[in-house]
């Protein structure tokens, strides 16, 4: 999409969050409504500036800050790759860059706190190829590949090293800059669940220990919680499918549920119960609530939307309402920004791209 076609679709959204922040805003945001069809929601207006789109082609998420918010770690899949690659932009969407290492396939980047290291998950230590795509025979699945190993390197790409080598799946990691500690999903314990290690991947403890999917997790700011997706099975029928999956490398997304704890894994509780799924959970700046992306709304659909809840699981406040997907939200350090994935002005079906917006607690 060119910027001056990007800019004549933006311009009645424009126009929308200009007036809406007028001492005249009420009559005016609903003259807006009228004169142009915004499908943004009071709400979301209330919350969130005007989207400015960072990517325009391929598949582009889980888009997350570096500690001095001047760059986006991203994975895609772009340039005639067959699957996702981690990528580094600046903070405007200038100077992409892949900084993985081209082989195999690769996820879940994150910046480490020094800002000038990073770490991803990648299958390349079996092989340069892409590994195969899940089997949608089995319906729709998300494949879990056990070569997934956590590498750390230099933020050029550099003298990347594999910090985990437990055989199967490890993966999903984030960082506390706090503290520098790693959160994860792995499956040593041959369950899915949470651990955390150090930076140079000592010290790894297992934080989850119930029967089924743990993933996701991310840190709040002081370190005192985490909060992530799970699936927790709870029929024999389910159990059963659940552990036929997982021997096959393969886990089911449809239904999953928020779940917050102490960052040492204590007192965990669940915090959703809208029998949807619901993931990509990241934690307000103050820490006191969670924004996180679910279909809620369209149950079993591929239609995500972004909610606001208390830590209590109270509050639910919805911030999107763009239509499509919208997901793997992330606030700027100094908490002004907001960066998210999403198909909105999609010229294909496939198409996902990476937008930031200002945020207004």
């Amino acid at each position: 999409m060119g910027a001056a076609h990007a800019g004549r679709e933006m311009y009645p959204h424009l126009m929308a969050y200009a007036l809406l922040r007028s001492p005249r805003r009420n009559l005016c945001f609903a003259v807006i409504l009228l004169l142009f069809g915004a499908s943004l929601s009071y709400a979301q207006l209330s919350r969130l500036g005007v989207p400015h789109q960072l990517t325009f082609s391929g598949q582009n998420a889980e888009a997350y800050w570096s500690p001095d918010g001047k760059r986006l770690i991203f994975q895609s899949t772009r340039d005639g790759a067959e699957c996702d690659q981690i990528y580094i932009m600046d903070a405007d969407g200038a100077h992409v860059h892949r900084v993985s290492s081209g082989r195999g396939r690769t996820t879940c980047g994150y910046f480490l706190p020094d800002n000038h290291h990073i770490l991803y998950a990648s299958t390349e230590a079996a092989g340069d190829a892409c590994p195969p795509p899940a089997d949608r025979g089995k319906g729709y699945v998300w494949a879990v590949y056990p070569s997934y190993d956590i590498y750390v390197a230099n933020d050029d790409g550099s003298n990347a090293k594999r910090i985990t080598t437990t055989p199967g799946y490890d993966a999903e990691a984030t960082v506390n800059f706090a503290t520098g500690r790693i959160v994860y999903t792995s499956v040593a314990s041959h369950d899915l669940e949470l651990w955390t290690m150090a930076l140079d991947g000592s010290g790894k403890h297992r934080l989850t220990h119930s029967l089924g999917y743990d993933g996701g997790a991310v840190y709040s700011r002081d370190a005192l919680h985490i909060a992530w997706r799970a699936d927790h099975p709870n029929t024999p029928a389910a159990t059963r499918q659940y552990k036929d999956l997982l021997a096959q490398g393969l886990t089911t997304p449809m239904k999953m549920e928020l779940f917050v704890a102490d960052s040492d894994g204590r007192h965990a509780r669940q915090i959703t119960r809208f029998g949807c799924a619901s993931f990509a959970p990241t934690f307000t700046p103050d820490g006191r609530r969670i924004l996180f992306a679910s279909n809620k709304h369209h149950c079993d659909s591929s239609d995500f939307e972004l909610y606001l809840i208390n830590l209590d699981g109270t509050g639910l406040e919805q911030i999107t309402s763009f239509g499509g997907f919208t997901a793997f939200p992330e606030f700027s350090p100094d908490g002004t920004t907001l960066v998210f994935a999403s198909n909105l002005h999609a010229h294909s079906h496939y198409e996902f791209n990476i937008f930031t917006a200002r945020w207004t607690p």
